[in-house]
């Protein structure tokens, strides 16, 4: 799904001339959208240099070099917001040292959400009507793009954002994150808040078990954050039987298969083995249980995400 928004940033930096081939590329990543710009350096002839960490999957790392992008890992953490920090101190190092280097900026680049008006266009066109939209949130660009062109046709979408513990997208204070691919340390530009009617905080064991479920009932061989939405997109369709639900699923399984698809791995996992039917309801994202949450955010702005936090740190 990177695909899509990765290759309509770098049109419009062609377009203004930013971009070219021989052009060095860099982005801070440890995921798809890493995978996106790899492809299309090596279709286009960019120069593609990715700064990630140890959480990178040793499958997509290798996969990513053999497109030739060159990944650099940083080993330590910053004194804040931890390896994104550090990834992002270290990437405007490299800025720093190639001036005319090109940097896409995936979690504030207005490109980002502006991609996916053709997605929502698409949705549009095939299923007639969309009352829901559920989808993992990280960068926040596909859902809040799809979220904001969508409701322009249906005004009355109801849209909803899952998310993990401890990560600061939605009110909660930055913590180590089991579940990767979703959440964030940073609260990027392209997330707009005022799209959410709620939100769901899953954990790892829980998304995993639903990516895997999708796998085994339906064929359909996901990832993790693909997990988490398909497990909220249930819910939301077993108490809105009327609706019509969209499921945002954007990642793949294959680099997931010795990790998320090993059942030794999984069983590793130190977090709650709880498996709910349906989510805990919960009057703050400051009182989030260790289990799957849902808090009705109702359409609220960025301000109110700032309360919260403050609200948080003072206590």
């Amino acid at each position: 799904m990177k695909l899509l928004p990765a290759r309509f940033m770098l049109d419009r930096a062609e377009d203004r001339g930013q971009v070219g081939e021989g052009t060095l590329i860099c982005e801070t990543t440890s995921g798809t959208f890493g995978l996106a710009l790899a492809k299309l350096g090596s279709i286009r002839g960019y120069r593609i240099k990715l700064i990630s960490d140890p959480a990178v999957d040793p499958y997509l790392a290798s996969r990513l070099k053999s497109l030739g992008a060159e990944v650099e890992i940083v080993t330590k953490t910053a004194e804040a917001h931890g390896y994104q920090s550090a990834r992002l101190n270290r990437l405007h190092q490299v800025l720093r040292e190639n001036p005319c280097a090109y940097w896409p900026q995936q979690y504030d680049n207005s490109d980002n959400p502006l991609s996916y008006a053709m997605v929502a266009e698409r949705l549009a066109e095939i299923l007639g009507t969309v009352d829901c939209l559920v989808g993992s949130v990280g960068s926040g660009g596909s859902m809040s793009g799809t979220a904001t062109f969508l409701r322009d046709v249906f005004p009355d979408l109801h849209v909803s954002g899952v998310d993990t513990h401890n990560s600061v997208l939605f009110g909660q204070l930055d913590g180590p994150r089991t579940l990767r691919g979703l959440g964030n340390s940073i609260i990027p530009k392209n997330l707009d808040h005022s799209q959410f009617d709620d939100v769901h905080w899953v954990t790892a064991f829980e998304a995993l078990t639903a990516m895997r479920s999708l796998h085994k009932q339906h064929g359909l061989f996901m990832g993790p954050t693909s997990g988490a939405s398909i497990l909220v997109a249930d819910w939301v369709a077993r108490t809105s039987p009327d609706k019509v639900v969209v499921a945002m699923l954007a990642d793949e399984g294959h680099r997931y298969y010795h990790t998320a698809y090993n059942d030794t791995w999984l069983d590793s996992l130190s977090e709650s083995r709880d498996l709910r039917s349906n989510p805990v309801e919960v009057s703050s994202p400051l009182d989030v249980a260790h289990s799957w949450s849902r808090y009705v955010w109702g359409r609220r702005s960025r301000d109110h995400y700032e309360v919260l936090t403050q609200r948080r740190l003072a206590s």
